[in-house]
């Protein structure tokens, strides 16, 4: 009866998660092809976090089935909210390389639309459907507001979109020049390009020595779960003292500390990131210098 339990709950928790993915790709193909540009980001991110908590409904009712535990439900829930994060983020980690790469290569294309005498205003428009990809959705907003806002704050806006320190030197060069003469703004996008490229090297280097770690957190994270797992399929008579509420508040005291030890070895695997020095606490006409 157990077993038949889990299929049962294994076959809901799979319908849940191909009705959302169906749903998902119904929805994708329907969209307009004037929809602006974070909208779609926006839709897509929505429809991303549909799929996980389809996956955290999965995993939960699978183990309750299983187990009929419901601290172990809650646990697997929450294991499968935390673990694309602890063992996954590489894919995290190789889009913020590349979006510094991009914020180079823009800043690049910025500095060669500018040698052309082209206005800031009119660069930013110029190069907005050519830029780069990682950073294209934010750069052509950007494009778009200067239809309805001044340059500085729409360039502040900017910042906050890309989240990025890189870009944060780029805008805040891009703004000393809306507000003052910059003769040599080319060149400093030129030298902010140069030393974008040196942070993504730079973050590929640290990325290559923090490998073992995160393989090493795979290992551990992977060996517990699936020692977990044959126990409670091969040995169920070993973990029948769980079946207790007192079981159940060991259970997830146990919970509580895997998890903490799993964030840890996560922790020691991701790098730092350097802090922003544009923040979007400051207001928009503290910018530097007057708005052109």
């Amino acid at each position: 009866m157990t077993d038949l339990a889990a299929l049962l709950g294994a076959g809901v928790g799979l319908g849940l998660l191909f009705v959302i993915v169906g749903c998902r790709r119904r929805a994708l193909g329907a969209l307009p092809v004037s929809m602006p540009w974070h909208q779609l980001g926006d839709r897509v991110n929505r429809d991303r976090l549909l799929v996980r908590l389809a996956g955290v409904m999965s995993a939960a009712v699978v183990v309750a089935a299983l187990t009929g535990w419901p601290v172990a439900a809650v646990l697997a829930g929450l294991g499968a909210w935390a673990l694309p994060s602890v063992l996954g983020g590489a894919k995290d980690r190789a889009r913020e390389v590349a979006r510094t790469e991009a914020v180079a290569g823009w800043a690049e294309m910025l500095r060669d639309t500018l040698s052309a005498a082209a206005g800031l205003e009119q660069a930013i428009v110029a190069t907005a459907s050519v830029a780069p990809l990682p950073i294209r959705v934010e750069v052509i907003t950007l494009a778009a507001r200067l239809d309805a806002e001044r340059l500085v704050p729409a360039l502040r806006r900017f910042a906050d979109d890309l989240a990025d320190p890189t870009g944060d030197l780029v805008v805040a060069a891009l703004v000393l020049a809306a507000g003052h003469e910059a003769r040599r703004l080319s060149e400093l996008l030129g030298s902010l390009a140069a030393a974008a490229r040196d942070q993504a090297a730079m973050q590929l280097r640290i990325e290559a020595g923090r490998a073992r770690i995160r393989t090493s957190t795979r290992v551990v994270v992977g060996s517990t779960l699936v020692f977990a797992a044959g126990l409670i399929v091969l040995n169920r008579s070993y973990l029948e003292p769980f079946s207790s509420p007192l079981g159940q508040a060991v259970l997830a005291v146990i919970g509580l500390i895997f998890g903490l030890a799993f964030w840890w070895l996560e922790r020691m695997g991701r790098p730092s990131a350097p802090e922003r020095f544009l923040a979007s606490s400051i207001p928009t006409a503290q910018a530097l210098g007057p708005t052109s």
